[in-house]
């Protein structure tokens, strides 16, 4: 995903991750390098296009093998590097701005077939009644068990106005068709509401140029209703899908009244950069928080995890996190799609790279087998073939404790938690939460009377 608006430093920087693709991007208009390469080298790969298109057993384009040779010679680099065409760069930039054209559905890939989690309020989805727990088999007549995360995606967006045709299973009725138009869908990417005793909960799902706008109104709408009574928070980016990096500063200048929330260090100076949140005062006036992660946080939900633990502002629970701490450039190609390079690696305030380690959570809170999505591959960074190594702390005096890294290093790997689950009454994660901070009141009401 890619913002191609302009900020900081004139280079736009977005923090991404799915389950399928996980990348922290960066946007640079500078194009091509001017280093000199041998003609001999370009000379082969003519050669062997020539071989190829002339004797391969089916017909091939030119076009269909220089998309594969530029994603050969980038996916080989590491597990991020890649490259887009001009669809798929175009994709990207409409999911990061908040928009796409689309059907207006969640779902989860926990079977083998894709699942609502819900239908979007207000979009053909909705509309046409989609249901949570309609299993999706067939679109446009073609079976989608086998797919994966992105194809199914690619198949249900398309240009508002055109039509698709889903076959619905559903638990008490034989699998029905329904057509439907799609129109632009504009994604919420914050979910909140008031928990027991006053304590606030808004769940992050992307980030995108609204979530801190988004975040802003919902805090400010749960203070209205308690009068200014919240005795907690809780900020929710278990699952988080990623998105924009002014997105991620701009939530931890939330709960932040300045200071630094992330730092990147490249090979070349023009990618080393300090991020501060802006003083403009913590809209929660100290309340406490809780930030909920788990190994399927990465990338910009790891900056805010990391941002508030560094600096005290919140207290890390869960289980670890991915562990997605690089940061790749985003260079366009002339309307021929764009590069994806990795360029730099990213650093929480104290100066410690999560690359390959992850977030570790202050508390440890696992969820039962029976509440973890079954078919989730386990991963993490660090379990990615061709992945960068943890480039060490920028104040090794100062890094991450050694009871920190054995908290990350012994931190129970597990499935993420169902969708349906999260910020439900069944969430045991959440319940935890809770818990730390009503004891947190009532230690300060007793500080208070004693």
């Amino acid at each position: 995903m890619i913002d191609i608006s302009c900020k900081h430093h004139s280079a736009v920087r977005a923090a991404a991750v799915v389950l399928v693709s996980l990348t922290l991007y960066a946007c640079d208009s500078a194009g091509a390098g001017t280093g000199a390469y041998p003609t001999a080298d370009f000379g082969l790969i003519q050669d062997a296009m020539k071989q190829v298109e002339r004797n391969y057993v089916a017909p091939v384009t030119g076009d269909e093998l220089t998309k594969d040779a530029l994603k050969g010679m980038l996916t080989r680099l590491d597990p991020h590097s890649d490259y887009m065409d001009q669809e798929q760069y175009q994709q990207m930039t409409a999911v990061t701005r908040g928009q796409f054209g689309g059907i207006g559905v969640e779902l989860t890939l926990e079977g083998k077939v894709p699942e609502v989690i819900s239908p979007i309020d207000g979009t053909p989805a909705a509309e046409a009644g989609i249901e949570p727990g309609d299993r999706i088999v067939k679109i446009d007549g073609l079976p989608t068990t086998g797919m994966d995360v992105e194809e199914v995606v690619k198949r249900l967006r398309g240009p508002a106005g055109s039509r698709v045709t889903l076959t619905i299973a559903r638990n008490d009725r034989s699998p029905f068709e329904v057509t439907l138009t799609r129109n632009v869908i504009r994604v919420v990417s914050v979910k909140s509401e008031l928990k027991p005793n006053n304590i606030g909960y808004a769940r992050i799902t992307t980030f995108t140029e609204n979530t801190a706008s988004e975040l802003a109104h919902a805090v400010e709408s749960m203070k209205t209703r308690t009068q200014g009574r919240l005795n907690g928070f809780i900020l929710d980016l278990r699952n988080d899908p990623g998105g924009l990096l002014d997105a991620s500063i701009d939530v931890a200048g939330i709960f932040l009244d300045g200071g630094v929330v992330v730092t990147t260090r490249g090979r070349n100076t023009s990618d080393d950069h300090v991020y501060r949140a802006q003083a403009t005062g913590d809209l929660l006036h100290g309340t406490p928080v809780v930030v909920l992660i788990n190994s399927a946080s990465a990338s910009a939900a790891e900056i805010v995890a990391g941002a508030l633990q560094d600096q005290r502002r919140a207290t890390v629970m869960g289980t670890r996190s991915f562990g997605k701490g690089s940061v790749q450039t985003i260079i366009p190609l002339e309307g021929r799609g764009a590069l994806r390079l990795t360029t730099a690696l990213y650093y929480t305030p104290s100066g410690r790279s999560i690359q390959g380690q992850g977030i570790a959570p202050d508390i440890v809170v696992n969820v039962p087998k029976s509440q973890q999505v079954a078919n989730a591959v386990i991963s993490f960074e660090s379990d990615l073939y061709g992945a960068l190594k943890n480039g060490g702390s920028l104040n090794p005096s100062s890094g991450a404790s050694p009871a920190s890294n054995m908290r990350a290093a012994n931190a129970e790997a597990e499935h993420p938690i169902k969708p349906m689950i999260i910020g439900t009454g069944n969430d045991p994660q959440v319940a935890a939460a809770i818990d730390f901070l009503q004891k947190a009141v009532r230690r300060e009401a007793g500080a208070q009377h004693g």
